[in-house]
This record gives C-alpha cells, sequence and structure tokens, in this order.
C-alpha cells in the first residue's frame, strides 16, 4: 500500500480495523475477533491505586506533547529490539492529532514527561493504542483520568483492541466482532468532543478526587 496517511486511519477506525507495523516495518491492519473493550461506566480503580491518587504526585495534561507521547511508547520495551510503532505510523498519527482526530493524556511531574497514553477519538468512540510510563504508576494514573474524561464528555464505548494482562487489570472484556462493530456504527455519529472546555492544566494534582 502507499503511505499511510491520517485519512487512511479514519476509514480504518470507522470500520473497525487498525494497523500495525511488522519488525521490517511492513504494515498490516487488524480486525481482532473477539474485540477486546474497557466498560466506561463500570471501571473502578484498583485499591493499590487510590493511594497513588490521593498523594497527587503526578499533574494531567491533555495533548500538551502528543509526538512525545507517541515516540515513548514506541520505545522497545522488556529488552524487546521491535516495536510494532513505525516511524510511518508515527507521522500519520500525528498528522491524525493535528485534525484533532488523535488525542494524548499525559502525567508529569514538574515539567517533565513521566507517562501517559494516545489515541483516537471519533463521535463518542475512543481507541486506545498505547501507553507508557517512566515512573512507577505513571500510566495507571493517566489512565485513571482518561475514564474520568470519557465519562465527563460522555463517550459510549473504549477500544483496547487486543485482550492482555495490561488491559485486563483496567477491566477490560472481550466480546464478538459482530457485536463490536454493532456498537462501533453507533458511537462514532454521536457528536462528542474529547477535550473538555477547561484550561490546558486538566486534573490539577490538588484537586484530586480519592
Amino acid at each position: 500500500m502507499d503511505e499511510l496517511t491520517a485519512e487512511d486511519l479514519m476509514y480504518g477506525y470507522m470500520n473497525g480495523i487498525f494497523p500495525m507495523a511488522d519488525t521490517d516495518g511492513s504494515l498490516y491492519w487488524y480486525s481482532p475477533d473477539p474485540r477486546a473493550i474497557i466498560p466506561i461506566d463500570t471501571y473502578k480503580p484498583a485499591k493499590s491505586l487510590r493511594p497513588i491518587l490521593n498523594k497527587n504526585l503526578f499533574e494531567i495534561h491533555i495533548n500538551r506533547d502528543f509526538e512525545a507521547v507517541m515516540r515513548h511508547c514506541a520505545l522497545p520495551r522488556n529488552g524487546e529490539p521491535e516495536t510494532w510503532i513505525s516511524e510511518e505510523i508515527i507521522q500519520a498519527y500525528c498528522d491524525l492529532h493535528q485534525m484533532g482526530m488523535a488525542h494524548s493524556v499525559e502525567a508529569y511531574i514538574g515539567d517533565r514527561l513521566v507517562g501517559g497514553l494516545y489515541g483516537v477519538a471519533i463521535g463518542g468512540v475512543y481507541f486506545g493504542e498505547s501507553m507508557f510510563y517512566l515512573e512507577p504508576n505513571s500510566s495507571k494514573v493517566a489512565f485513571h483520568y482518561l475514564i474520568e474524561n470519557l465519562r465527563k464528555q460522555q463517550y459510549e464505548l473504549l477500544d483496547t483492541q487486543f485482550i492482555n494482562d495490561n488491559v485486563k487489570r483496567y477491566g477490560a472484556i472481550e466480546i464478538p466482532r459482530a457485536d463490536y462493530l454493532l456498537l462501533l456504527r453507533k458511537g462514532i455519529q454521536q457528536p462528542r468532543s474529547f477535550v473538555p472546555d477547561t484550561p490546558s492544566i486538566y486534573f490539577d494534582p490538588n484537586q484530586t478526587e480519592g
């Protein structure tokens, strides 16, 4: 295929598919069956996370440095030499971000980015892509406030693609692809805004709920 574009990404997400790069940079599109989602309404932070939230360790921003979040997510993990997030994917998602359709939730200590996640928002659906952390629990706190934001903005569906141990800890479940596509078609028709009408500091750690 030609070089991946933001328009390709939009078409893919709206039709239930998403790209990943192979070790040689080749792109492939996926549509898992079953599909993993995280129910927004039933998510509850783990008991072990509540003390972390109460300590107010992190300041949470939305879209302060989207590309930096992607590049951190693209770094190899656990000694693995490869990543599915290629340079081509980074550029396409950054273009989508500039169009207002891809968003990051970021955790900071002072001015230092220490954790976060990114994904794509279409209508009332948020398609979670990847997360990273440089400080313990930073990505978990970023995810907690992702859910808080999705609730406040009345999103209907949080897609997490594949089931694994990481997303299971956030309450991920699997549903048949056919059911997912029904939820997807309904959700993308809902007019929603991911970015709230607030200052750039979205979650002031001094106002964090326990």
